[in-house]
Order: C-alpha cells, then sequence, then structure tokens
C-alpha cells in the first residue's frame, strides 16, 4: 500500500527513526506502478498481464478502479460515501457522494512526517538569486502549515466564506502556494492569473467570477528586467468592484501608493504572520484545521479559451482533483512521497508560470508529501546584460537551477528541450545533475530530436542506471479537467516522438470521422467515460450550454478534446496537433476570438485571422493575416500597433511569427472565419480535402493563401 509506511511514537521517536533512514543506503527505487500492482494483487486479488489488461480494467470497472485509488492513497473523510459513481452520464456524473475532503487537508496531513524527516516542502529560486549563487529560499512543512492557517485566518476575518472567490495575480513563488492552500482550506474558490498576461486578459476572466478577495504582486522580473505591475493592480481593483480587500504580496519592494490609493489592503507579510518576526504558532494558527467539505465542493477555476467569446471559467472540484492528481502523479509520472523509503528526497520540478495549468500540477505534488521545487522567471535566464543590451536566452539555466537544488524529476514544456538542443547546450556543464532520474514534457508534442538529444545527454554523463537510458514522461492533457489522458510508465518501452500510454481511469479513443473507434490511424482525441476531475460547471454558465457546446457538441455525451491522436497497436499515443482552431503558445492556450479582439479594436484593421501551425513536434509557427482600411499598407508603424496590441491585452507569448496583409479573410456563407481549413492546407493538404468553395462566401480569396502553402513547401506546385 502507498501509505503502509506507517511511523508512530511521538515527534522525538519520528525524527530518531525517520533521520535513521537518510544515514541507510537508500533502497532500490521499485517504480510507483509496480507498487500498485502489487497492492492490487494482494488487497483485491487482481492480477493482470501487462498494461493494456489493467488500463483496459481501469475504464471497464470505473467504480473498482478509482475505489482502489481512494484506498491505496489512503484517502481520508469524516463520513462514508454511498458510492464511487452515481452513474456513468457526461457531464454531470456524480462522485463519492457523501465523502467530505479538502485539498488543504491531504497536502497538511503530510507536515509532521516529512517536517520530523527534516525534508523541505518548496525550493525555490528566481533569476537574480539563482544568478547569484544564492542559496534557495526554503519553506519547511512546519511553516507551511503555519502561514496556511494564518492567511486562511485572516481571510475569514475579511468575511470570506466557502464558495467566495479569491483571485490571485501572483508569480510562481512559494506566497502563491500558500495563498492558495489557505483560500481553499476555509471552501473559498481560487483563482489564478499570471502578471505577464495583460490587463484585458485578466479583467477578462476575473470580471466573470466577481472575487471577493484579491491577491496581487507588486512586480515581476522576467528576462533580465524588473516589470513594475503596481498600476495594473490599481487598474484590477478599479475594474473589479466586487473586491473588497487587497493583500498585496511586496515581491520587487516598488512604491505601492497607487494601490494604496483605491483599495483596502494589508501586506502578505502581515496576513501570514511573517512581519511579527519568525513564523509564530499562537494558539488560533496552531488550532487551525481545514473545513471538511462535500466531495464535489469547487476548489478553484481556471480558463481555458475556446474560439469564441470569453475565457471559459472551469470549476473543478476538490475531491476530483485529489484523486486524479495523486493517481496521474504517483502511478503514471512516477514522482514518490519524499519521506517514504523508496522515494526518500525527492525533488519535483516542472517549469511553469502561474499563466499554465501545470503550475496546479506542480503545486499538486505537495498533496502526496513531495518537496516541490520552483523556478520564477525566464526558462532562458536574464537576457540583458548589465547595460540593459539585448542578449541570447541561456538555456542552461533550468538545469542549473536543478543541479543547484539536487531535483530528480525534471518537467518543461516540449518547447523548452526543442530550445535546448537547437542552442547546443551541453548538460554535462551545469553542474551535478546525478539525481535527475526522469524528464517530463507537456504543452506540445516533444520531436524525437529532441528527446534523442536528451537521451544522449543524460547517457553520456550518467551516474546511475536511471540516467544510462533517461526516461522521459511524456504527457498530454488539458486545464479542462486539471489531468492527463495520454501518460507515462517507467516499465514500458520507449519510442522517441511518442507517449508510452493511455492514462488509467481514462477511455480514451481515437475516433474516424464515422465516430468509430481506430487504431494506427489519426483521428479525434475522445473520452468515452467521465473522469473525477471533469469540470463541475463553468461559472456563470446558465443551462450548462458553453460547456456542452465546448466538448460534447460533436459527439453527445462522449468528450471531444480537440486533438488529433493516434493510438498505436502497441498502446502507444502520439499527439499531432489541435484539432480545432484554438492556440496553444508556450503552453498557454487561447482562443482565437481574444487575439481578434485585441487586434480588431485598432482602427487600421478591419478584419483578421491566425493560425498555429504547430503539428507533431513542429516548433510553433503562428501567421496572422490582416484586411487593413483602404489606402493602408503594412509597414513598420502599423505592425509594431498591432504587435504592442497583442503584448498589452494578452502576453507577449501571443505575439505572431510573422503578419500578413491580405485583401480578405477566408469565411463560410455563415461568415465564420476559415481558421481550420487554412491551417491543414498551410500544413500541407489539398485544398479540396479542407474546404468545400461552395460554402464559402468569399472562394476567390483561396489562391492567395494556396501560393502561400506553395511557397512555405507545403504544397507541391
Amino acid at each position: 500500500m502507498w501509505s503502509a509506511t506507517k511511523v508512530t511514537g511521538g515527534p522525538t521517536q519520528l525524527a530518531l527513526l525517520l533521520r535513521t533512514m537518510t544515514q541507510t543506503a537508500t533502497p532500490p527505487y521499485i517504480p510507483q506502478i509496480r507498487l500498485y500492482q502489487d497492492w492490487l494483487q494482494r488487497e483485491r486479488g487482481l492480477v493482470f498481464e501487462n498494461y493494456d489488461a489493467l488500463w483496459r480494467w481501469s475504464v471497464d470497472d470505473l467504480e473498482a478502479f478509482w475505489q482502489s485509488v481512494w484506498d491505496y492513497f489512503a484517502l481520508q473523510s469524516p463520513t462514508s460515501h454511498t458510492a464511487v459513481l452515481q452513474d456513468r452520464r457526461m457531464p454531470g456524473a456524480q462522485w463519492f457522494s457523501g465523502a467530505q475532503v479538502n485539498y488543504a487537508q491531504q497536502v497538511l496531513r503530510h507536515v509532521d512526517l516529512a517536517g520530523a524527516a527534516g525534508l523541505p516542502a518548496i525550493l525555490s529560486h528566481n533569476e537574480k538569486s539563482l544568478a547569484n549563487s544564492a542559496a534557495p529560499r526554503t519553506l519547511s512543512w512546519p511553516a507551511l502549515r503555519q502561514q496556511v492557517a494564518s492567511m486562511a485566518l485572516h481571510l475569514q476575518a475579511q468575511g470570506v466564506q466557502p464558495g467566495d472567490r479569491v483571485a490571485a495575480y501572483l508569480p510562481n513563488t512559494p506566497e502563491a502556494a500558500v495563498a492558495f492552500l489557505a483560500t481553499v482550506s476555509i471552501g473559498a474558490v481560487w483563482s489564478l492569473c499570471a502578471p505577464d498576461m495583460g490587463t484585458n486578459a485578466v479583467l477578462d476572466r476575473f470580471k466573470q467570477i466577481t472575487p471577493k478577495v484579491l491577491i496581487a504582486c507588486d512586480g515581476v522580473t522576467y528576462g533580465g528586467r524588473d516589470l513594475d505591475r503596481t498600476a495594473v493592480v490599481a487598474e484590477l481593483c478599479a475594474a473589479l468592484p466586487s473586491v473588497q480587500h487587497l493583500i498585496l504580496h511586496s515581491n520587487l519592494g516598488v512604491d505601492t501608493v497607487a494601490i494604496k490609493n483605491v483599495a483596502d489592503y494589508a501586506y502578505f507579510t502581515r496576513a501570514t504572520g511573517l512581519d511579527l518576526g519568525s513564523c509564530q504558532n499562537d494558539s488560533k494558527t496552531s488550532a487551525f484545521e481545514p473545513l471538511w467539505l462535500p466531495f464535489d465542493h469547487p476548489l478553484w477555476i481556471v480558463y481555458s479559451s475556446g474560439t469564441t467569446g470569453l475565457p471559459k471559467p472551469i470549476v473543478h472540484s476538490h475531491g476530483g482533483t485529489i484523486l486524479v492528481a495523486m493517481a496521474l502523479k504517483c502511478l503514471q509520472n512516477d514522482i514518490g512521497c519524499s519521506y517514504h523509503p523508496n522515494s526518500f528526497g525527492e525533488r519535483y520540478h516542472w517549469y511553469s508560470s502561474t499563466g499554465w495549468v501545470m503550475w496546479n500540477a506542480q503545486v499538486a505534488g505537495l498533496l502526496g508529501g513531495t518537496t516541490c521545487c520552483i523556478f520564477d522567471g525566464s526558462p532562458g535566464g536574464s537576457t540583458l546584460d548589465a547595460s540593459g543590451n539585448k542578449l541570447a536566452p541561456d538555456w542552461t539555466t533550468l538545469w542549473r537551477f536543478a543541479a543547484h537544488l539536487g531535483v530528480t524529476f525534471f518537467g518543461a514544456g516540449a518547447a523548452f528541450y526543442a530550445n535546448c538542443l537547437k542552442a547546443g547546450v551541453d548538460l554535462a556543464s551545469c553542474g551535478d545533475l546525478s539525481r535527475v532520474r526522469a524528464l517530463g514534457t507537456t504543452g506540445s508534442p516533444l520531436s524525437a530530436e529532441a528527446q534523442a538529444w536528451g537521451t544522449g545527454q543524460f547517457a553520456r554523463m550518467a551516474q546511475t542506471e536511471a540516467q544510462s537510458d533517461i526516461w522521459w514522461c511524456n504527457i498530454s492533457g488539458g486545464t479542462d479537467f486539471a489531468g492527463a489522458f495520454i501518460g507515462g510508465n517507467r516499465e514500458l518501452p520507449q519510442t522517441p516522438g511518442a507517449m508510452q500510454c493511455r492514462a488509467l481511469g481514462c477511455a480514451v479513443e481515437a475516433w474516424n470521422e464515422q465516430g468509430e473507434a481506430v487504431i494506427d490511424e489519426v483521428g479525434e482525441l475522445v473520452c468515452t467515460q467521465p473522469i473525477p476531475s471533469m469540470p463541475l460547471y463553468f461559472w456563470g454558465d446558465t443551462g450548462n450550454v458553453r460547456y456542452l457546446s465546448s466538448y460534447f457538441d460533436t459527439y453527445p455525451n462522449v468528450w471531444r478534446h480537440g486533438d488529433w491522436l493516434k493510438v498505436g497497436s502497441d498502446g502507444s499515443c502520439i499527439i499531432y496537433g489541435r484539432s480545432d482552431a484554438t492556440i496553444n503558445r508556450h503552453g498557454l492556450r487561447m482562443g482565437t476570438s481574444e487575439l481578434y479582439s485585441a487586434v480588431e479594436t485598432l482602427p487600421e484593421v478591419l478584419d483578421s485571422m491566425v493560425v498555429d501551425l504547430e503539428y507533431l513536434g513542429r516548433e510553433s509557427y503562428m501567421p496572422l493575416f490582416v484586411v487593413l482600411r483602404d489606402g493602408l499598407t503594412l509597414d513598420a508603424a502599423i505592425h509594431t500597433k498591432i504587435v504592442d496590441a497583442i503584448k498589452t491585452a494578452l502576453s507577449p507569448r501571443f505575439v505572431p511569427n510573422e503578419i500578413f496583409q491580405v485583401t480578405e479573410i477566408p469565411r463560410t456563407l455563415s461568415g465564420k472565419k476559415q481558421e481550420l481549413p487554412i491551417k491543414k492546407l498551410l500544413l500541407g493538404q489539398p485544398l479540396e480535402k479542407v474546404v468545400n468553395r461552395e460554402a464559402m462566401a468569399n472562394p476567390g480569396c483561396l489562391d492567395w493563401y494556396v501560393n502561400l502553402a506553395r511557397a512555405r513547401g507545403a504544397l507541391s506546385a
């Protein structure tokens, strides 16, 4: 059993036993999925001849599988559940009715054992501290509990009740994790945006959820630049009348008078008790316990944009998120508890900004008692010299961070590894990476070339058997359900360019145009059975109209994810890119409508269309097509205005690779922009297979796009 390592006795005995563990030889590392299968055999009498059989059981007998996850991880509830799954409908499946849980409770249950072992909860660096070779910031498990309790009590003192929304505008620092756990510990609903997002993009999200409290920073450092965000925070406070209280994190230490003038506020250090000296363990914080909440109580609101309308405010539950995160982290990603003998000293890192669901995935490491290693800043380090001149990115930055902190599991977006390959990074020069035993990727398909590069790098400097053929945990999932459909398995063979398997409990198939499951063919990624972490609902979505149209409009009662998938006869999977028109840039998904609203507000722009040509490991290439007012030509000034508008409203991530002036944007008879057909055309598919001219309002404009495809080498003449 995963939680079978029980340590009894008082704090002194705990400390002695765990300290002894650190002084003995490290036991052989048994893959977590092997330990789980051993437990299934011992406790359930279940034996599976291979992973495919295990996976089929997990999706055929959903109730038995998810009950096994609950039992294996010894999840706690003061009340018993009456059923694992009421029925298998999508959407609206009800899981573990009657059970009570709390995300923060599951995290804080590790404090005593991890603290007795002397293991940290969070280790962190930013660009400045890493560049200066400073010691990492360390947040111990007892300090985590104290700060969470103190902030939770502060929020309650401001009148925050279960169900109230707390919005955050914070970088990837320990403060964000503390604020999140404090919020959800009292039943409030968390929502987070990154400080590199533009004001409009943040307001498009937060206005929909009417937060009672805003937790924000004064600024961030990225790429060597200190970015003052006090004016943005003041704008947010002014534009969000629902906000009654501001908690301000002084990240840069800049003048915050503009904020103080518009909001009732408290500094983060006051809310966590840190400005009173070292962590104060007064009677109230010592007595604090997270509230027990219904299994389906809202946990957080995350955002995933579609092709039209405002970003979708997706609500996930405490219980569903805990279950799926524990199964994914442990069984598929092979991340163990840091104080368990089999995985003692585990240190988990997945690079992310706070605008990407991988931040949520990183924090979820705490659910299993794992030390999380987080980095705030650019993965390419400082790109400015002392005089402010532009420098090339330093793609050794995260590797040096991993060496400095002794990271055991290293994760990043696929684009990061591609950049390391192109830059010719030599990992042997990045410090002691001997503890790294696994590499994780997501955000886009990882090319075979990038995977081969990383494998070769570790083989050349291997100090352990694990490094001689480094394991790649290539996963694919989504913000939409805060999980992964496709994942890894330490015991399966690896094929560069492919992911190893479908995740347990995920009834994933590739469907052809007839709605039939296919093998060794590319089809639509669908999920035919519910998963506990699928959205409860979209905030403010009366009658589930947007929810249904987002996932269930193509195949009723079957989840359509919006990716192209091929399932191999051996169970391996390849994601070929988006099957819809949303954009996935550097791990952040954005609806095309958000970009259009930014560009088409410019008086010079009459119409626009954008496509992202990421496909099967290709580097993302995103052209923007614009129709300008009569008499105007796309010159440097207009180009700059378009770029600046995108940076301001959305994020620098969504600046297009190229901007083309065109006479017309191709549209259907009903006026819809034909993004997906043009994307397919530019990826090399014949025009006659991607578009029906008779269904177009302006078929004459297609010749220009065909010529562009030929010029790019996508089409033969």
